[in-house]
C-alpha cells in the first residue's frame, strides 16, 4: 500500500507540475510554449532569446501570435525603411559610413534595399508598359496578331516548303533543306515563347535580318533582336531583372580605382557604397517613370541628381575634401557609364542567346 500511495503521489505531482510548466515545446491552451532548451538549436535558454542562434526563447502556436509576428515584421521593416530612405536621399555618405562602422540594426541592409529596388523597378516597368509589359507585337507584313496565329502561319509555310522539296530537282534540294531547317527553327522559337506566356509574338520576315558581327554570341543576339524587336525587349527585361545583381561586382572594382593606394578602405567598403548607390539610382528611375506616366511636366534638373548624389556620397562615406570628392565624382560618372555598358552587353548576350 505504501508503494501504491507513493506512486499515486508521484503521478499526481507530475500532472500538477506539467500543468504549471509544460515540457519543452509543449503548448498551453493559448498556444504559448515554455522551453528549457532552444527549439531551433537545442542550447540551454538563459533569457528571452537563445544565446547561440538568437531565436526567441518562447514560441507561440496560435493564429493571433502569427498575425502579431506579421504586424511586428511589417512595422520593423517600415521603421527601418523610413530611417534609411531619407538618409539615402540626402546624406548617403553618412548612411554608408554608419553601416560600414557597424550600425546595422537601425537601417535596411544595402543588399536588401537593392533587391527591393530591383523588384519595384521592374514592377513599375510592367505597370507602365501594360499587362504584358511589352505592348502589341504586331510587326512586319505577315498580318499575325497573336502567337497562335503566327505558329499556324509558320506551320503552313513549313508544309509548303516540304511539298516543294518533294517535287524539286536534285540541284534545288540543298537550298530547300536549308530553308526548311530555318523554318523549323523559327517555329520552335514561337512555340517556346508561347510556353513562356507571350501571347502576342510574331517573327519578322527573313529578308529583314541582315546583321554581321565578328563575335558569334553578339551576332546571334542581334539577329534575334532584329527578327522581333518586341520579343527582344521582353527577353531583355527578363534577363535584366534576373541578373541585376551583376551590377554590383561590375561596379565595385571601378570604385576601388578611385582609392588604389589606400589601405584604409577595403573592397567591402566599396561594395556597400556601390550597392546603396545603385539602389538610390533605381528608386530615382522609378520616381521619374511614375512622374512621366502621370503626365506631369518634365523636370530637366533631375539630370543633376546623380552627380550631386555621388558627390555627397563620396564626401561623406570616405571623409574626402571638396576637391577630392569633386574629381572622384567626375571619374565615377565615367566609370558608371562603362559599368552600365558592360552590364548591357551581359544582359544582351544572356537574354538573347537562350
Amino acid at each position: 500500500m505504501g508503494e501504491l500511495d507513493a506512486l499515486g503521489t508521484a503521478v499526481t505531482g507530475g500532472m500538477l507540475a506539467r500543468a504549471v510548466e509544460p515540457g519543452a515545446g509543449e503548448a498551453n491552451i493559448d498556444g504559448r510554449t515554455h522551453e528549457r532548451n532552444c527549439l531551433n538549436c537545442g542550447a540551454p535558454l538563459t533569457g528571452p532569446y537563445c544565446a547561440q542562434c538568437g531565436q526567441k526563447a518562447h514560441v507561440h502556436r496560435s493564429l493571433r501570435a502569427f498575425m502579431g509576428d506579421f504586424v511586428a515584421g511589417v512595422l520593423n521593416f517600415e521603421g527601418k525603411f523610413w530611417r534609411t530612405l531619407p538618409m539615402l536621399a540626402w546624406c548617403p555618405g553618412i548612411l554608408t559610413r554608419r553601416y560600414i562602422d557597424g550600425q546595422r540594426a537601425r537601417f535596411i541592409s544595402p543588399i536588401a534595399l537593392f533587391l527591393f529596388s530591383v523588384f519595384l523597378l521592374f514592377a513599375t516597368i510592367q505597370l507602365i508598359g501594360g499587362p504584358s509589359g511589352m505592348g502589341d507585337f504586331t510587326s512586319g507584313n505577315q498580318g499575325y496578331h497573336s502567337t497562335d496565329e503566327a505558329i499556324a502561319g509558320e506551320k503552313a509555310k513549313l508544309a509548303r516548303l516540304e511539298a516543294r522539296r518533294a517535287k524539286a530537282d536534285p540541284e534545288d534540294i540543298k537550298e530547300l533543306d536549308q530553308d526548311i531547317a530555318d523554318q523549323r527553327k523559327a517555329l520552335a522559337t514561337l512555340e517556346r515563347f508561347k510556353k513562356e506566356g507571350v501571347v502576342n509574338a510574331v517573327l519578322a520576315e527573313k529578308d529583314a535580318v541582315n546583321v554581321r558581327s565578328s563575335v558569334p554570341l553578339v551576332n546571334d543576339a542581334i539577329k534575334r533582336a532584329k527578327a522581333n524587336p518586341q520579343l527582344a525587349i521582353y527577353r531583355l527585361q527578363d534577363a535584366a531583372s534576373k541578373y541585376a545583381w551583376v551590377l554590383i561586382p561590375i561596379s565595385a572594382p571601378f570604385l576601388w580605382l578611385l582609392f588604389p593606394f589606400s589601405r584604409r578602405f577595403k573592397l567591402y567598403d566599396h561594395t556597400v557604397f556601390v550597392t546603396y548607390s545603385l539602389a538610390f539610382m533605381m528608386l530615382l528611375v522609378i520616381a521619374m517613370s511614375l512622374w512621366g506616366a502621370a503626365g506631369l511636366p518634365g523636370v530637366a534638373w533631375v539630370a543633376l541628381v546623380p552627380p550631386i548624389h555621388m558627390y555627397r556620397d563620396l564626401k561623406g562615406a570616405y571623409g574626402l575634401s571638396r576637391f577630392g570628392a569633386l574629381w572622384r565624382t567626375t571619374l565615377l560618372l565615367l566609370f558608371a557609364v562603362i559599368a552600365l555598358s558592360l552590364f548591357a552587353m551581359t544582359v544582351i548576350v544572356l537574354g538573347m542567346s537562350g
